[in-house]
């Protein structure tokens, strides 16, 4: 029988495969030149805030595939405009660990 990911009993649909992938991360680090910066703003939004991540050096693909990833840790929803992520809510300090766990050199920006 083949082994399933699960995840407090529910079976992931999907879930990555074992064969070559053996702790290979799903996107590729950036040059150690990018600045990668996770601030918030609330300009625009009716005062409702969000938190950006600026600077990564990505195409549009693996900037799409890396949001979504980040939205799912943070349970809120969001977009990718002009080369940005933006997720609803403030969650500063999730995100740049999470980027530095991945690879990238994240630093909080602003207050």
């Amino acid at each position: 029988m083949k082994p399933r990911h699960t995840f407090r009993g529910v079976v992931l649909r999907n879930a990555p495969t074992q064969r070559g992938r053996a702790g290979a991360q799903p996107t590729t680090a950036p040059p150690t030149a990018a600045r990668v910066r996770v601030g918030r703003e609330v300009a625009g939004r009716a005062g409702k805030g969000v938190t950006v991540i600026s600077g990564l050096t990505l195409d549009a693909a693996e900037l799409d595939e890396l949001a979504a990833r980040l939205k799912r840790l943070c349970g809120a929803g969001g977009a990718v405009k002009d080369g940005r992520i933006e997720i609803q809510g403030d969650h500063r300090d999730r995100l740049v660990a999470e980027l530095c766990r991945l690879g990238f050199p994240a630093k909080r920006s602003g207050g």
